[in-house]
């Protein structure tokens, strides 16, 4: 990751966090792009770009050119925006589904379209999608999220058939992630059987780095323990 410039969304997030803190910490330049405030001033390695709502093409491609315009070039485009409902169909509503794919798949579409001209250029282009294991086979109370998240998946074979050869685009599919949130909501699971932050960290930034220059199209299951 040394030297590689990197966007990051969702980046002020429980794995966002992770993920751009391990970047840096490799040597990346990240720029940190959420819809919650920016709380820290630029820096040669670090860029905050907050308040942006990725579900909006406009507000997405200023971001993402920012974020280019600031390091110089852009090499990898780590999507990771995004949110969970749990909702049964009968019971739900239709607003739920509208907002999962949202906030899932239009926030990871709008990102990926503004960095592709920014990364044709770079000479190990890479795009990485959190999509999720229960999109695999939805569960009670998961059809609008895991629809959704089955929409990352297919956005993620798109568009590594459509860049074959100039950018990579692959997929992580986590099951429950060892948030605190998580936790609030699930207080009686158990935590130990989950795949924590960083352990899904370490494979989304292998799909970033050079060593996953064979690897495209591809949706890696990171279930932990599950």
């Amino acid at each position: 990751m040394n030297g590689k410039s990197v966007v990051v969304t969702g980046a002020l997030g429980a794995l966002g966090r992770v993920v751009t803190e391990t970047a840096l910490s490799r040597g990346a330049r990240v720029a940190a792009i959420d819809h919650a405030p920016s709380q820290i001033a630029a820096s040669d390695h670090r860029i905050e770009l907050g308040g942006v709502d990725l579900s909006d093409p406009a507000q997405a491609k200023r971001a993402i050119d920012a974020a280019a315009a600031h390091f110089g070039r852009l090499d990898v485009l780590i999507n990771i925006a995004g949110a969970f409902a749990f909702e049964t169909v009968a019971e739900g509503s239709a607003a739920t589904w509208q907002r999962m794919y949202a906030l899932n798949v239009l926030t990871a579409l709008n990102a990926s379209r503004a960095a592709i001209p920014h990364l044709v250029a770079a000479r190990a282009a890479r795009i990485v999608n959190i999509g999720a294991m229960g999109a695999l086979q939805a569960g009670s109370g998961m059809g609008a999220y895991a629809a959704s998240k089955a929409g990352v998946h297919r956005l993620t074979e798109g568009l590594a058939a459509e860049w074959k050869g100039k950018i990579t685009v692959n997929a992580v599919l986590p099951s429950t992630i060892d948030t605190p949130a998580n936790r609030a909501s699930m207080p009686n699971a158990d935590f130990a059987r989950w795949v924590a932050p960083q352990e899904l960290a370490e494979v989304i930034l292998f799909l970033a780095s050079d060593a996953a220059s064979g690897v495209t199209g591809a949706l890696i299951p990171v279930p932990g323990r599950v």
